[in-house]
């Protein structure tokens, strides 16, 4: 089957950053399906991992989690679905990757395809979607009817774009986002925030000036290191902060003071130790994907950069590590 892998981290200027190759076809054991890989979307975890990642127990490495498809085999031990259904899902970062015709991943992390989108939108969601899903409701804890501020720092970014969404339209919350460029800005507003200031200037100004001067949750999604001193300042008392990135150092001690908490998010915490409630995974984005049939939440595609192999994937992981992208690259078909 064809794949795209690399057999040691490089810059990705470096021809040998990302490969086209061949590997042997896989079969489902287990709890595993067989998927069919018909469009995979690429995250900032696609890049890190490829910075520093190096393969362990094979000749090459296969990055990629975010993938839509068709089952080809169900595993023995399956229940949740059978060849022939069309899926999306996130995998699992202990895994080979989904860059590739055929891939393996647990049922209890891949959720119904929504039936109203192509697999190109459909693979833009899972892996924002689960981790803006498990931001809000596990980390911070949001409940569905409670007024309060939620301050989300990237919101034009991957998770930022379906966090905007899930808080507007299953929450009581005033959603305010931060975007520093007029178009990323009004992806934002379009998507459903309330309001959108830049983080690039005092957010503590900004807020004031919409009359919302402590917020009472804040996603950080981007740069947490450098916005840290003043999301501390603008968190009310008794506030949460949740982040996704990845800050060298992060001192929790200022939020003694206010009584507040720090939340980390990292989606892939359920399927790396195989958690009794692994199959949350596969019930929100079940649930995703009859809120999208709905017309309730929309797919966060931004750009469809081709067919999968290396080239085309080197132009995604260029455009992430410029910092400039807005929503989902998806790439489709081999």
């Amino acid at each position: 089957m064809k794949a795209i892998g690399y057999k040691t981290p490089l810059p990705i200027e470096d021809p040998q950053s990302l490969l086209d190759i061949e590997l042997p076809e896989p079969h489902a054991k287990g709890r595993d399906l067989l998927i069919e890989v018909k469009a995979i979307s690429v995250n900032p975890v696609d890049v890190k991992v490829r910075a520093s990642g190096k393969p362990e127990g094979s000749e090459y490495k296969i990055l990629g989690w975010d993938a839509a498809g068709i089952v080809k085999e169900a595993g023995p031990e399956t229940s949740l679905f059978k060849p022939g259904d069309e899926v999306y899902y996130a995998g699992s970062i202990a895994r080979p990757g989904t860059n590739a015709e055929l891939h393996l991943v647990d049922e209890r992390i891949v959720g119904k395809k929504p039936r109203t989108l192509n697999f190109a939108h459909a693979a833009a969601l899972p892996l924002t979607t689960i981790t803006a899903w498990e931001l809000l409701f596990d980390r911070l804890e949001v409940t569905p009817d409670h007024p309060a501020n939620l301050l989300i720092v990237g919101g034009a970014g991957g998770v930022g774009s379906i966090l905007i969404q899930l808080a507007r339209k299953l929450t009581g919350l005033t959603v305010i986002a931060t975007a520093s460029r007029p178009e990323t800005q009004q992806w934002c507003l379009d998507l459903g925030a309330h309001h959108v200031i830049d983080h690039s200037k005092s957010l503590a100004e900004q807020l004031r000036a919409l009359g919302a001067p402590e917020v009472e949750y804040i996603a950080s999604l981007t740069a947490t290191e450098m916005h840290y001193p003043a999301l501390v300042e603008v968190l009310a008392p008794q506030g949460k902060i949740g982040i996704i990135d990845d800050p060298k150092a992060l001192d929790a001690k200022p939020l003694k003071r206010k009584a507040a908490s720090l939340h980390w998010e990292f989606m892939f915490a359920r399927s790396l130790f195989g958690t009794p409630d692994m199959i949350a995974q596969h019930q929100l984005l079940d649930k995703v994907a009859d809120l999208v049939d709905s017309g309730i939440i929309r797919t966060t595609i931004a750009d469809t950069l081709g067919t999968i192999n290396a080239a085309n994937l080197k132009k995604a992981h260029t455009l992430l590590e410029s910092g400039r992208a807005r929503g989902k690259l998806v790439l489709e078909g081999f």
